[in-house]
């Protein structure tokens, strides 16, 4: 009998949860089929440039890739800095492939297609291969590290900042301090930098551990890159005490991860970007993770500097200055000030 009492409350407690009983069936749902659109969306197709080669190997390559003809070896970086992954150089009796070189798994689907096109009986072709970004020796984790890096710290500063406000108001410290003559906009942005003092140190130990000890590619300023994490962490540390303002419990909260959290790495660049659904396309821009991800690959791997991420930094304080607002209106319900 007191058996069937625990279980008969525990389904009470869910039943009248409708918000988690919703969540137990949608949120998989919305996540499977998010997978299903990002696995199922358009093959990989190269964009290569080409420049003094034979018209027989330009319609070979034609049937596997987006081809431009190149005008000149002046253009080419240029080209491979816009959006091509490859440009083929045939001039002076040369064989030479020039990469983007930023995704290890793009540069050897480029050079199989230049080899296995240009194959003379049977034989590879000696291409002499050069990288913009990147080079040879670059690995997976080195082209995933930057998004991973980024990821973390916006799930983690959400996921604590979220709870911990939470917990302000649940215990209620927040109806305290919202008795006192103290406005919305000043309780935000206390509590804004207070845990973001927190977040800042956070941010440059992970970035730091990253870089130097498990010796992520780093080709950039670590400045920029310290710069970037604070301002994905800004954004994450305002969207989660914006969700923080409609939850109950710690439980309701965790309940955003999978509909709030989980959906950006999609779209940070874990995945091609170029291959998923046009269905799904449109998200990644209206995400933060979008924008900081971008941000740190440019630094990490490409070397860039404040002129090429200056509006990735710009869009996440822009994110975060938006959550701020939507917080400070949210807590209305609390007090009317």
């Amino acid at each position: 009998m007191r058996i069937t009492a625990v279980v008969k409350r525990i389904l009470r407690q869910f039943i009248h949860d409708k918000r988690t009983m919703a969540l137990m069936i949608v949120a998989p749902i919305i996540i499977l089929t998010m997978l299903s659109l990002v696995f199922n969306g358009e093959d990989l197709e190269l964009k290569v440039g080409t420049l003094n080669i034979p018209d027989q190997l330009v319609e070979r390559i034609e049937e596997h890739a987006i081809v431009k003809k190149v005008t000149s070896k002046d253009t080419i970086e240029s080209l491979l800095k816009e959006d091509y992954d490859a440009v083929i150089d045939f001039s002076n009796g040369e064989k030479k492939l020039h990469l983007e070189g930023s995704d290890p798994s793009i540069n050897q689907a480029a050079i199989n297609l230049v080899r296995s096109n240009s194959m003379v009986s049977n034989e590879e072709v000696d291409l002499d291969v050069s990288y913009l970004f990147g080079s040879s020796d670059m690995t997976s984790f080195d082209h995933f590290g930057p998004v991973l890096v980024g990821f973390f710290i916006f799930f983690f500063v959400f996921l604590i900042a979220g709870v911990s406000f939470l917990r302000e108001r649940t215990q209620g410290t927040l109806e305290r301090v919202l008795a006192s003559p103290i406005k919305r906009w000043e309780l935000v942005i206390g509590y804004v930098i207070g845990f973001g003092l927190f977040t800042m140190f956070q941010s440059g130990i992970i970035a730091l551990y990253s870089i130097y000890v498990i010796d992520l590619k780093m080709e950039g300023a670590f400045f920029y890159v310290l710069l970037i994490t604070l301002m994905l962490a800004l954004s994450a540390l305002t969207l989660g005490t914006l969700l923080s303002s409609f939850a109950k419990n710690e439980l309701q909260m965790i309940q955003f991860i999978p509909l709030v959290v989980v959906p950006q790495i999609f779209f940070s660049g874990l995945f091609n970007l170029d291959t998923i659904s046009n269905y799904l396309s449109w998200i990644g821009p209206l995400t933060p993770l979008y924008y900081g991800a971008e941000a740190l690959r440019n630094v990490m791997i490409k070397g860039q500097g404040i002129t090429e991420i200056w509006i990735d930094l710009l869009v996440l304080f822009g994110f975060s200055i938006a959550f701020m607002i939507l917080n400070i209106y949210a807590l209305k319900k609390h007090r009317r000030i």
